[in-house]
């Protein structure tokens, strides 16, 4: 996938993206609202006692000038708060105040009896746009602040996004390449069944060449059906016993002879008795892996060399070999190496899940055009 390129993606992928994205962003926006609606009530509640306690404390402050003024004969001087209106209200007024906090348009007002009467002044009343200004002036803090962390979400959640479906696609990739692979593997000798048996048909006479065509192709149907059969259920255990591996790589060699007849490939082996408690078809799917692997891969007119001794399994071939900066990869699933034989990237796959299984030890060394040695070493 191209960095961050939805375009690049199949229908299922678009819709796991979006999906993903909706969700993320449905949930972070009502966590910005909440969050944002907590935020604007703790502060509108804050601005209100300040503004109320701002507004007592100048109610007290005049009706203490007013008491002064009386008790000590002085002329009444007034402070002035910048922001604040205030309206001495005499006994004579004829209007009906009430002590207390109120609201009235935009204004805050408080009407405070503390002057008692002092200088025949019965309330104080003071009022206020500020809360209203400052109010204003949250809502526009509370709503850009949330727009930009919601912006900033959105961001965050398409990067998240796209890192979260780099490995899905990868994976799709290498599922649609898988399938393509199996797809080509199949075909090889199921056509190469198709053409035997027709010609025989044809013919009417059942020569050897024709059987072997047939016995080559049934034994690659089976390999990539015992691979495919692995990988899917290998979680059903068979109970282990007590092997000779020997037995089973002698089987394995005589399993593939006729695909080496026809390759032109030489199997030299030299096998002694290894006993190991083990399961049998396991064994077997090892070894044939790596027989099979290393056929696929070598070309005409080459040998392969196999070695079992003292719980040491070689088989080096001549073949086209793997690039060093390569080797560290060559066990991953659906890997290929080269695309000179077939194949669809299992084979060294199950080769390592089964050493994995049995505490063998796999080395590998390899040199492109001179071929490939791999050794396990077998805890007997």
């Amino acid at each position: 996938m191209s960095e961050g390129r939805v375009t690049s993606m199949n229908d299922l992928e678009k819709k796991s993206f979006y999906t993903f994205l909706a969700l993320y962003l449905v949930s972070s926006f009502f966590f910005v609202v909440l969050s944002a609606f907590w935020y604007y009530s703790a502060q509108k509640n804050s601005l209100e006692s300040e503004t109320y306690y701002k507004l007592t404390h100048i109610a007290d402050k005049l009706s203490s000038r007013i008491i002064n003024a009386q008790m000590k004969g002085e002329s009444l001087s007034l402070p002035n708060e910048k922001g604040y209106e205030y309206k001495l209200i005499p006994l004579s007024e004829k209007t009906e105040y009430k002590s207390g906090y109120f609201d009235e348009e935009d204004y805050k007002i408080l009407v405070s009896s503390a002057p008692q009467e002092h200088l025949n002044i019965k309330y104080v009343l003071i009022k206020t746009k500020l809360f209203a200004t400052k109010l204003e002036a949250l809502k526009q803090e509370v709503f850009t602040f949330s727009v930009f962390i919601f912006a900033s979400i959105v961001f965050i959640a398409i990067i998240l996004a796209r890192l979260f479906m780099k490995p899905v696609h990868k994976r799709i990739e290498q599922i649609e390449s898988f399938i393509q692979d199996v797809s080509h593997e199949l075909n090889t000798p199921i056509t190469a069944l198709k053409m035997s048996s027709s010609r025989a048909i044809q013919k009417k006479i059942y020569d050897k060449k024709i059987l072997t065509n047939i016995s080559i192709s049934t034994k690659q149907l089976e390999s990539i059906y015992k691979s495919l059969t692995y990988l899917n259920f290998s979680d059903k255990q068979e109970e282990p016993r007590e092997l000779d591996l020997a037995v089973i790589v002698q089987r394995v060699v005589n399993y593939y002879g006729e695909l080496c007849l026809a390759k032109e490939i030489e199997v030299r082996i030299e096998l002694k008795t290894t006993l190991l408690n083990t399961i049998e078809s396991k064994m077997e799917l090892l070894f044939s892996n790596l027989l099979s692997n290393a056929i696929k891969y070598s070309m005409p007119n080459t040998s392969i060399n196999i070695t079992l001794n003292e719980g040491v399994f070689i088989i080096k071939d001549e073949g086209v070999g793997i690039a060093s900066d390569k080797l560290n990869a060559i066990f991953e699933l659906y890997n290929r190496d080269s695309s000179i034989a077939g194949g669809f990237g299992v084979g060294l796959n199950i080769v390592k899940q089964i050493c994995d299984e049995n505490g063998i030890k796999i080395f590998v060394h390899s040199e492109l055009d001179k071929g490939s040695k791999f050794r396990l070493v077998f805890t007997l």
